[in-house]
């Protein structure tokens, strides 16, 4: 009997211990970070500034009023209609210059007269590099500017005009209120190796990207997954999506989002209020990724950037 006793006692004294300790540990843990709804609404509102802002910029989206594909070997621009690629008559002269594609190479060949600059020097001959090399080789004629892009092994003539009535005549982007709701704690599981991923593009042109992993959520209760896409020098997860949204409230084809890297414990925050359109809801110019089949959500994502038809 005296032993129980001893027992009982040693046993209460290690559950004191037990309990004491856990309410040294709970008082001095770090509490649950708070999202000022003021603050946080700025935020957005501030973001959204910058968005609209890089939109409307002399390389925003807002300035292209051209894409031509390149053919192998002469590709002649100007105002001519006999031209491979013909511009604005008010813009260029009949013939202003020619377009070498051989090799997989890009050459500039034009005559002196042509007005043609890059850096601020005339050119006349001048080896063109594309986006797929890192940066690409820009060259200019009066409120026009040009460079070459690549897809698969197809190469284009993007063209801009920083006069675009695109540009001076864009009204904004209509969103949705920022909601706290949809910034939300979410977990990023890690693929090693970076899983390939194959995304199609508004071309019917697929490109061969690769996942560092995925990011987990949940929405009312249900869990839900989007791949990631790696992006040279960029640190950031680029994601592309689909939801239930889409070409009622939001651009058909999908929007995209950017998150910031986990943390050493894969805990990452997607915010969909900064989810945003892509390029081809704003131009007939641009070459949209569209969301892989696994990024398409059953659900509606009624926050972030909405759609009303900017695109010509």
């Amino acid at each position: 009997m005296k032993r129980n006793h001893l027992h009982c006692s040693s046993a209460s004294r290690t559950l004191f211990a037990i309990c004491t300790l856990a309410l040294i540990l709970s008082s001095c843990a770090r509490p649950a970070a708070r999202i000022d709804a003021g603050a946080y609404a700025k935020e957005i509102e501030q973001y959204r500034a910058q968005r609209v802002a890089d939109l409307k910029s002399e390389t925003g989206w807002l300035t292209l009023i051209g894409l031509f594909w390149l053919k192998d070997g002469e590709n002649k621009f100007g105002s001519d209609q006999k031209n491979e690629i013909v511009l604005p008559k008010a813009k260029v002269k009949p013939l202003t210059g020619t377009l070498v594609l051989k090799d997989g190479v890009v050459r500039l060949e034009a005559p002196l007269q042509s007005g043609l600059t890059s850096q601020n020097q005339p050119v006349t001959s001048l080896e063109l590099k594309s986006d797929a090399d890192g940066k690409p080789t820009v060259f200019n004629l009066g409120s026009l500017s040009f460079q070459i892009i690549k897809r698969g092994d197809k190469f284009a003539l993007r063209v801009r005009d920083k006069e675009s009535p695109d540009r001076a005549n864009f009204s904004g982007i209509e969103s949705y209120p920022a909601d706290l709701k949809w910034r939300i704690e979410a977990q990023f599981e890690r693929y090693d190796p970076p899983k390939p991923l194959a995304i199609m593009n508004v071309l019917n042109m697929e490109s061969d990207e690769h996942s560092p992993g995925a990011v987990q959520f949940e929405v009312g209760g249900k869990t839900y997954r989007l791949d990631a896409v790696s992006e040279a020098e960029e640190p950031r997860l680029f994601m592309i999506f689909a939801d239930q949204t889409n070409g009622r409230e939001t651009y058909g084809a999908g929007r995209y989002l950017y998150v910031d890297p986990p943390d050493s414990s894969g805990r990452v925050v997607i915010d969909f209020n900064k989810a945003y359109s892509p390029p081809c809801a704003f131009t007939n110019f641009a070459t949209c990724p569209l969301p892989p089949d696994q990024n398409r959500l059953p659900i509606s994502i009624p926050a972030g950037e909405k759609f009303s038809g900017h695109a010509k």
